[in-house]
């Protein structure tokens, strides 16, 4: 067995010593709240120099005993050290909680959405990073911020998220304090339909199929007919007329409803007819019409409108 490096010994170790300091993190389920033993701080490049400079001061102020500027000194090291205070506080206590996200197929970027809440006082400065985006919000007092972010996708199915860094540099912008997320939550991308293709095969119906049917709208008018129905003659139309006139009235054949079947699709490898069902459920959607989906795993009934839609788009995104 080949031994481990020295460098994967020093993260094994950090990762059981210090598991939030670490992109190592497990994943966690929502919601998560941050404590302090997750939350580091360390200085930021402007407090490592602005420690620098008070350290001269100081020497300085003790080496000609000049009172004004030592006390000078000790009131910025104050401060300094209560704006690391400061950061903490920003983030300890904050909750994560909700995680939503939109509908999307492969290929198009999903809309997540988060929710950071505070228990007790307002934050301000509170970032979140997700690769090389930053987000900034400002969470109320007892209430709720939603940060909204985008993330790619390439394939169907489940999409994990990216591990992600909340942290902030307020007051001052001399202390940085974060803490990593990991949250157990992740998200649905519905497979890429294709572009183009046949229609779904339509069992041939009746010889009427097609035609105008007796129904409740106007088609047109035409002259009496013995045996026409009284309540179909347009009297106010015919007193201008030489002779009765005749309300023609149909109403348009339904659309036939679609059944959508794995076992229909030949000479297709499993991608690309999860891709045509997909485009199939898209028309079908779209034009308000009936469709069933049966799939080698389950078999949805016919029916139209999102929920059907959602459920059946989740069965092809979930095929194996």
């Amino acid at each position: 067995m080949r031994p481990a490096s020295p460098w994967r010994r020093i993260m094994a170790q950090a990762e059981r010593r210090l598991p939030s300091l670490t992109r190592l993190r497990a994943r966690e389920p929502l919601p998560i709240v941050l404590t302090r033993r997750r939350i580091y701080i360390v200085p930021t490049a402007f407090g490592v120099g602005f420690t620098v400079l008070l350290g001269v001061m100081l020497i300085g102020a003790l080496n000609y005993a000049n009172n004004a500027a030592l006390m000078l000194s000790c009131l910025l090291g104050a401060a300094s050290a209560g704006s690391m205070l400061v950061a903490f506080r920003v983030l300890n206590g904050l909750t994560i909680g909700t995680l939503r996200s939109d509908s999307a197929v492969a290929g198009k970027p999903i809309r997540i959405s988060l929710d950071v809440s505070s228990s007790d006082s307002a934050r301000q400065g509170v970032h979140l990073e997700i690769g090389a985006r930053i987000l900034g919000a400002q969470v109320p007092s007892r209430g709720a911020t939603t940060l909204e972010f985008e993330l790619p996708t390439e394939f169907r199915g489940w999409l994990t998220l990216p591990r992600m860094r909340i942290f902030t540099t307020w007051p001052l912008g001399m202390f940085r304090a974060w803490s990593w997320l990991s949250p157990d939550h992740p998200v649905l991308v519905y497979p890429r339909p294709e572009v183009f293709g046949p229609p779904p095969f339509e069992p041939q119906g009746d010889a009427d199929r097609g035609r105008p049917r007796q129904g409740d709208e106007l088609a047109a008018l035409r002259d009496y007919r013995p045996g026409d129905p009284r309540r179909h003659i347009a009297w106010k139309l015919s007193a201008r007329h030489h002779g009765l006139l005749v309300k023609d009235l149909e109403q348009p054949a339904p659309q036939h409803d679609w059944r959508l079947a794995w076992d229909s699709i030949r000479n297709l490898d499993s991608e690309s007819r999860i891709a045509r069902l997909a485009r199939w459920i898209d028309e079908a959607h779209q034009s308000g019409r009936r469709w069933s989906l049966q799939l080698p795993d389950g078999y949805f009934d016919i029916a139209q409108g999102d929920e059907h839609y959602h459920r059946c788009m989740t069965a092809l995104a979930l095929q194996p």
